[in-house]
């Protein structure tokens, strides 16, 4: 079994072993607080469509499991975590921006937390070997922004999927309740660790 390491900074030195640390005692107004919106599972058959990945993928933000679930169906093997359990994965609560999996020779696809969307690529790209890859479902304005230029000048992805039409993130995963998001436009940011070319802009859906 894989053993998750506590990430001391940013560029995954000095990492000591993790420890368990219990079940999750999040009420549900701390779960509110996590900005968790579910994906379209639609949204990860169209990048599987375009991109092929490594045998073993690591969903770090794994929700109820709308990726991972297509991804399994795919035939991947799946490590599913989250800093809330809800239902789905690994019951061991694991923040991922302070924690990683020791020796990780897969990829990562996720949908982060847009709060800390940025923090999640730079840990991801950290966590993952070189050549391999990791995969981001983000809105379109992720492309914006001061800070987030300078870290995509020294890390571009290789290849961004912009969604044509609309694909839905449901708040808590309620897609019933949210059966649509039409204001929002999402891409897949994909990076291959590594790589110092120009991104590739596609569309899909």
């Amino acid at each position: 079994e894989r053993e998750r390491t506590e990430a001391k900074d940013w560029t995954g030195n000095q990492r000591s072993i993790y420890t368990t640390l219990g079940a999750s005692n999040h009420s549900d107004k701390d779960r509110q607080q996590h900005d968790y919106y579910a994906t379209e599972p639609r949204a990860m058959e169209l990048l599987l469509a375009e991109e092929h990945f490594a045998p073993i993928i690591w969903e770090c933000a794994c929700g109820e499991g709308h990726l991972s679930k297509v991804l399994e169906q795919h035939g991947f093997e799946v490590i599913s975590t989250d800093l809330i359990y809800r239902g789905f994965g690994d019951p061991e609560p694991l923040d991922f921006l302070k924690e990683t999996l020791d020796d990780f020779e897969g990829d990562i696809i996720t949908n982060p937390p847009y709060k800390y969307a940025l923090e999640f690529v730079e840990q991801a790209l950290n966590s993952v070997q070189p050549g391999r890859k990791v995969a981001m479902f983000l809105k379109l304005q992720f492309l914006e922004g001061k800070k987030r230029k300078e870290f995509f000048l020294h890390n571009p992805p290789k290849v961004v999927y912009v969604s044509s039409s609309r694909l839905n993130c449901a708040m808590n995963g309620d897609f019933e309740k949210y059966p649509s998001n039409n204001a929002i436009c999402y891409a897949w940011f994909v990076w291959e660790k590594g790589f110092k070319g120009d991104p590739i802009i596609r569309w899909i859906n």
